[in-house]
Parts: C-alpha cells; structure tokens; sequence
C-alpha cells in the first residue's frame, strides 16, 4: 500500500495518541509545552519560542490533508513537483504527506544548500511551488526572481515575507478531509539529491513502492512496537532519518525530533521522553563517550531504563567505538544500518543486533535485498576478494531523473544498483566496506583504501575524528595524507602518530600527517571533496598525466 494510508490507518485507530514531539533546547525555560490540539485556530499560534511542542495521530492527518488541499487549490496536479527546505520542525513531516496526498513529488532540500544551488536543484526536478522556513529567507529571496517554473512560495514561520505566501494563513481555510486523490505504489513519489561530492548533486526518483518498502525494512530490522518511542536529531530532508522513522510510522509509536545535539541534551531527552531507540551518528556517539570520560555527565542523573537499542548509519563505524559504547550501556543493542539515498536510504545491507561480534562490517542483506561483490567487468567475485558492492530491492530509485548517461552508468537493466563503494564478503557472509570507488589512492601501482587507515587511527586515545586522502607525489604518483581532528585540549606531534602506525603494513603508513577539523555533512560524511581542495588533491589523475599543465 501507498505509506500515505500508514498515516490514515494510525489517525482511525490511535486518533488522540502522540504521533511526533518536537524538543528545541534553544527555548528551555520558555513555555514548557504546547499541543496544537491547544490551539483555536490553526494559522495563528507558529510558536517559534516554544521548548517542547506536540502532535496526535489524528493531528498529523489533519496537516497533511489540509496542506493536499492547499496545493490542489494551487493548482498542483498529480505528478508535480513541491520543494521543501525545512529544519527539522513539526511542520515537516505533515508537509511532506501532504504532498503526497495531493499526488505530487516531495522534494527535500538540503539545509546546508547554497542560494545557487537551491535554484539548480528547484530547477532540475522541476518544482512548481516551494515551502520554506525561516532559516532560509535570505537565500530563498536571492534567486526567487529567476525561477520562472515556481508558481508559488510558501512561508512556515512568523512574519512572513512580502514576496512570499504564509503557510498559516492559508491552511485556515483547507479542508482537513482525505483529499482522495487515487495513489498507488507504481506512483512516483519523491526525488532525493545525491550528497553531491563533485559538482552539483544528481536528482534520484523514486516510487511509493520505495517509501513503503522502507517502512518494512525498519520494522523488520529494528522491530518498533506501539510503545516504543523513536529519538531522530539528523536532518528529515535526507532519506536516512525520514526512513528510521517509517518503522514508527508502520509500528504506530511516538518519535521525537530534538534540535540539538549536545550529550547532555541527547541523554535529558531520551530519559524525559523514554526513548527506546535512538539513531546516531559515529561524532555524536563519540561526543557522548568523551563526556562520559571526562565527567561532563554522569550516567546517574539520567533515567535510560527504556532505552534498548542504538544504531548508527551513514559511516563506518570503528569497533573501538562500540566497545567503549558497551562499557557505558551494556544492556544496549546495537545495530548498523548501510544505505545510499538511491536506495532509499539505511536498510538495504544491515549488521543485524544479533551480529555484535561482527562490529566493523556492514552486515549482510537487509531485508527484501539482495547483494553482491562484483569486478570491473560486473562479474561476481568470490568471498574475500574486494569490489564493487551491488544491491538490488524493492528500494532501488527509479532513475536519475533526466540523467540517462548517469542512470545507465549505476543500473542494470535486471535492476542491480552499482553503489560505488568498494567491499568484500568474509567466510561468514559478511560485507566489510573497504571505501568509496573514487577514494581509493593508488601509491606505486598499489592500492590503499583510506578507511583502513581511518579505522586503525581512530583507536587511539588523542584521536577524535580522522579523514585520510591522497596527495600528489611526484615519483608514487599518490600517498597517502591523514588530516586528525583532536580531542579537545589534546596535543599530538607528527611523530607521535608516525610511531603509532608502524603497526600498520608499510604501504599503508600516511606519509603526511595534518592537524586540522575534519568537516562532515549532516548525515555524518566526511567531506573528502573539501579536504581534497584545501590540500591540493583535487584531479591528482590530471596532475599525473599531465592533462593539467
């Protein structure tokens, strides 16, 4: 079924149980807690100062079925296009329904996105109205002239711009009945953006069939039960928290969006919400731990009896990491998610929480998948040799929509995706990430795999965070480079982490060491591309060719 009747299946039967809760931690103090069942009228309380905010069930259908009709009465048709450039609010997820109950394409944005490239992406997915918030007025209102395919912007938010229409306003006077537009799974649904790591991002299609297969494979993995209660703080507009939270969606269980990711704000909110399963990230898991070392916070002023399950996704994941976590929570289940947003984002190969003694690996095929390791050729390769991972699914994206070059270059035509990572599969089935295709560095005709050194280097003590990337060389052609990120008041030397390495193979020593941040995008990536311009390993191919000069 469409996941639009999920939502409706959860407002018939739990019509006056809390659906979502939004926490902002900028606001504690202020107004402890508003419903908007509290509220007389719907367009006039946005409470942008408000600590803790809720909706039911029946709440949240409502939302989504007044903003249908408001896009209907816009004159939004099946098939079209509505972007959506939101922080993570109570507003989101109802928008986002709305639109497909109206029909139509969600298409999140990236909150970290440039003017330009809000207008290239509103651009290339063809997007006939926009829904934005506070946040981005001032890059919204650079480009809203030359964007001729918008009809209309719409404003979530408190005092609303001029030049732009105010959500509030005009959801007054929509019905908040089933807009019963005909839906069905081979509908398109949604487009989603690449991460982008070289030029502008690619546009991914992907069908109802997709979203609602998501929702399968979260519950499959993470099992959510009506009492359960989901803590989501990564970004909405990427598939990887959206799709976590379809296991609420299909379970009928609560979630909570927090604004912030503090670890005294992460373990207040999982004690005060009784939060069961929460979803990090490997810097935000890290954060906690260093904390809990230094004895920022203590476990004792924090009631996590609810709490049973943490996973992370959208990295690799250092078993040290996971060691250190089961010495704080031993009685935590653990879990690892690996997906692409072309994938529909985590779940299409996952480690399983009965699976700990594999931590470091990816895990196996979720559920509903298939997989498999393949050579330059496409051939499959036999276990223990490394190659390109290949998944296929009932989450694979449709296409790169108007990409036909890029479709071709990443889909089989028996639906096999190339994800571009590199892997192997071990004696026991399991698939251990080696490294993106584009990252691997080839020193001397060998080749390195940067997350292997990434790996060993985040063992030790002083490390908080570490990217490795190639670097021209004149007679190797290629080295490798560590940039490591510190942990705070923390001093190493070169020759401290030169000495630490020579436990490494030769080859794969780092023959540069820089102390700097290591930047990562909002689902916890490393943004290799910017590390690579700002220590000149952009084209090193060119350089070695000579297609430079």
């Amino acid at each position: 079924m469409p996941i639009t009747e999920l939502l409706e299946q959860n407002a018939r039967q739990f019509p006056d149980e809390t659906a979502l809760i939004e926490i902002n931690p900028e606001h504690e103090g202020s107004k402890a807690q508003t419903s908007w069942k509290e509220f007389a009228l719907v367009e006039m309380n946005y409470q942008e100062n408000t600590y803790r905010r809720e909706i039911t069930w029946q709440d949240f259908d409502c939302r989504a079925n007044r903003f249908a009709h408001l896009l209907l009465a816009n004159g939004v048709k099946k098939g079209d296009k509505v972007g959506i450039l939101l922080m993570n609010c109570l507003e989101w997820l109802p928008i986002y329904f709305g639109v497909l109950k109206a029909g139509a394409l969600a298409v999140p944005l990236n909150y970290r996105y440039t003017a330009d490239e809000i207008k290239y992406c509103l651009d290339l997915a063809d997007c006939s109205l926009l829904v934005f918030g506070n946040e981005f007025v001032d890059r919204v209102c650079e480009i809203k002239d030359d964007m001729p395919k918008l009809r209309k912007l719409y404003y979530v938010g408190s005092s609303c711009p001029e030049w732009a229409e105010s959500y509030y306003s005009f959801m007054f006077y929509c019905s908040s009945r089933n807009p019963r537009i005909e839906i069905s799974e081979d509908d398109y649904a949604a487009i989603y953006f690449s991460s982008g790591t070289t030029g502008f991002p690619k546009a991914i299609l992907h069908k109802h069939r997709s979203l609602s297969h998501s929702a399968k494979v979260e519950q499959n993995h993470h099992g959510q039960k009506r009492g359960d209660c989901f803590l989501c703080m990564p970004p909405l507009y990427h598939t990887g928290a959206k799709m976590h939270w379809f296991g609420s969606l299909l379970s009928g269980s609560s979630a909570v969006l927090l604004r912030g990711i503090s670890p005294k704000w992460i373990l207040k909110t999982a004690a005060e919400e009784r939060a069961t399963n929460v979803w990090l990230l490997v810097p935000w898991a890290q954060d906690i731990l260093d904390a809990l070392d230094r004895g920022d916070i203590k476990l004792s002023d924090y009631d996590l009896s609810a709490w049973r399950l943490m996973h992370i996704g959208a990295q690799p994941v250092p078993p040290s990491l996971i060691k250190r976590w089961k010495a704080y929570f031993p009685n935590h289940q653990y879990d690892t998610n690996y997906g692409l947003s072309e994938s529909i984002g985590p779940g299409c190969v996952h480690l399983g929480i009965e699976n700990t003694h594999k931590v470091g690996a990816i895990g196996v095929a979720g559920y509903g998948w298939e997989t498999k390791v393949v050579d330059i050729n496409k051939d499959e390769l036999p276990r223990g040799e490394v190659g390109e991972l290949a998944v296929r699914g009932p989450g694979v994206m449709t296409c790169y929509y108007k990409n036909e070059d890029a479709t071709r270059d990443s889909l089989s035509d028996d639906g096999w995706l190339w994800t571009g990572d590199m892997a192997r599969i071990d004696e026991d089935g399991f698939i251990w990430l080696v490294d993106r295709k584009k990252d691997v560095i080839i020193m001397g005709g060998e080749n390195i795999y940067p997350v292997q050194i990434e790996d060993y280097l985040r063992k030790n003590d002083k490390i908080k965070d570490v990217a490795v990337i190639g670097r021209p060389h004149d007679r190797l052609g290629e080295i490798a480079c560590a940039i490591i990120e510190l942990k705070p008041d923390i001093t190493a030397t070169p020759e401290e982490i030169n000495e630490f390495c020579m436990a490494l193979p030769r080859y794969k020593r780092p023959r540069e060491i820089f102390f700097d941040k290591v930047p990562r995008n909002p689902t916890g990536k490393i943004e290799k591309p910017v590390l690579r311009k700002k220590y000149g390993s952009i084209d090193i191919v060119s350089i070695q060719t000579g297609a430079s000069k």
